[in-house]
């Protein structure tokens, strides 16, 4: 599993090694993208942000939430994932782990036809006292003769958005355990 960008950011080596529910959804050959950040709050706190992508994606809300501002207050309820609930619109929920993980593929469409399906999941660990860890593996398949170079575009694409959604879920999350 690469550790360099576009595959890999802000991930530490056990992030890369770690086996997550996304790991197996799609057949290989696939292309493994790892995203990962430390939130100053504690993992209850850090997990009911994560879940709040059910609510909002959390990234360039002009580009992916039609201009409106995902809220920046936590939405009562929204931590109650469940699967075949749709995130991110993309996705179908397949598994929760309630306040460690949610996993989902990309649901049938002309796009996920083409290029195949796409898994992803968010993870919160505990870290240090206090702290956690909030890591979104993605993975999609390289299918086809322009699979691999297919893979690595969305990778980049994805760094783009993905980062500055788990920035954004840190910001809230941390100024929320400050409060």
């Amino acid at each position: 599993m690469a550790g360099r960008l576009p595959a890999a950011w802000g991930a530490d080596a056990d992030d890369l090694l770690r086996d997550h529910p996304a790991d197996s959804l799609v057949e290989q050959p696939a292309y493994p993208m790892t995203r990962a950040v430390t939130v100053a709050a504690p993992p209850e706190l850090t997990w009911r942000w994560v879940c709040q992508m059910a609510v909002a994606p959390y990234s360039y809300d002009l580009v992916d939430n039609l201009g409106r501002r995902s809220p920046r207050e936590l939405t009562p309820g929204a931590e109650g994932l469940r699967v075949g609930q749709s995130m991110l619109i993309i996705f179908d929920v397949v598994s929760v782990d309630p306040g460690r993980q949610w996993t989902g593929v990309t649901r049938p469409s002309l796009v996920s036809r083409m290029v195949g399906p796409v898994s992803v999941t968010y993870a919160v660990q505990p870290a240090a006292a206090g702290t956690s860890r909030l890591v979104a593996r993605m993975v999609a398949r390289e299918r086809g003769p322009g699979g691999w170079l297919w893979a690595r575009a969305l990778a980049w694409g994805d760094l783009v958005m993905m980062r500055k959604q788990l920035l954004t879920l840190k910001a809230l999350a941390e100024r929320d355990a400050r409060r």
